[in-house]
């Protein structure tokens, strides 16, 4: 390793280990509360925190690394747990409630964003990052419409609350309403924004809602690739030239722990992945999926939220909404519920 990269390692060390004690003690407190779960333990906590006195410069690479690397390595090992057959069929069996709530999202953004007189381009990132994959979505597009720094944090700071509201109140909400694992998993990969949020409520229900939830959010995460395409193809024929806006690179919109996920089951549909290992592995993604949580939790950007404004916070959920309902409809009419 060379003197650099051991240098920027070591100055995360500070976070990371916020990150981890917020963990461990989340986790202590989850064991006597079961039915919340340390990972929305780690986000209250977290916010707390930083509600209360925000950590220094010293601490945010290494919780910038937490909430990022962490969260998704979490999602590789978990991929530990389910085969490539029933990844396919979890895609393939969700894709009419994906898409349907795909299309009712963008149409309502499009639509009332209009009518709250958002301009074009914040409605398109919210509309955007509500309905794929949050702030993933929301990066992968920016450059494509040529969002102005501005926009792209207000609808950050928008996509942020909303998750952070759904991993507190969908577990609730799905045993309010009877779901089963496989119902909630189904409803938290299409309705939930962002993947951490999807991770945290759907562990808070259950491991097998989990599995399903993420499988569900990884297949609608694939979609950024059509929106981005169709996008880019809208924005040169409005401008009328294909060199004013940078080209759409498919390769880098598919993040690598959807891959390194597809490997790990790919090497568990082979048995290459011993049984006796299965329940250590899902404690260890937990465990870290609890770390990634409090780190965001740690980062949370209260000041942001308050100068983001009401009407991109009152479009933000406007949509959030539709999409939980949509989602449940859906289910309903498709006899998925």
């Amino acid at each position: 390793m060379s003197g650099s990269r051991k240098a920027m390692w070591i100055a995360r060390i500070p976070g990371i280990a916020l990150a981890l004690s917020v963990a461990v003690v989340a986790t202590i407190i989850g064991k006597s509360i079961p039915v919340i779960g340390a990972p929305i333990i780690c986000i209250v906590i977290g916010v707390a925190i930083a509600a209360i006195r925000k950590p220094s410069e010293r601490f945010r690479p290494g919780i910038a690394t937490s909430s990022k690397l962490i969260l998704q390595i979490s999602v590789v090992v978990l991929g530990s747990q389910l085969s490539l057959k029933e990844i396919v069929k979890v895609g393939f069996t969700s894709l009419p409630v994906m898409l349907g709530s795909l299309i009712v999202c963008l149409v309502g953004a499009y639509w009332i964003g209009k009518w709250l007189g958002i301009v074009g381009d914040l409605r398109t990132l919210i509309g955007v990052g509500t309905s794929i994959c949050g702030a993933s979505a929301i990066a992968a597009v920016t450059p494509i419409i040529g969002a102005a720094s501005v926009d792209v944090a207000y609808a950050i700071s928008t996509i942020f609350l909303f998750n952070m509201t759904a991993v507190l109140t969908f577990p609730l909400l799905g045993h309010l309403l009877g779901l089963s694992q496989h119902s909630f998993g189904l409803f938290a990969g299409t309705a939930i924004n962002d993947m951490s949020s999807v991770v945290a409520a759907s562990t808070t229900y259950g491991s097998v809602a989990a599995n399903y939830a993420i499988v569900v959010k990884l297949t609608r995460t694939m979609l950024i690739i059509p929106i981005s395409l169709g996008l880019a193809t809208l924005e040169r024929r409005k401008l009328k030239t294909d060199e004013s806006k940078p080209n759409v690179h498919i390769a880098r919109l598919v993040p690598w722990y959807l891959i390194g996920f597809l490997v790990v089951a790919a090497a568990n549909s082979f048995g290459l992945i011993p049984q006796g290992i299965h329940h250590d592995l899902v404690q260890i993604s937990i465990f870290l999926i609890a770390m990634a949580l409090a780190a965001i939790g740690l980062s949370t950007d209260i000041a942001g939220l308050r100068r983001t404004g009401h009407r991109p916070l009152l479009l933000g959920g406007i949509l959030w909404v539709l999409v939980s309902m949509t989602s449940l409809l859906l289910q309903y009419l498709t006899h998925s519920l």
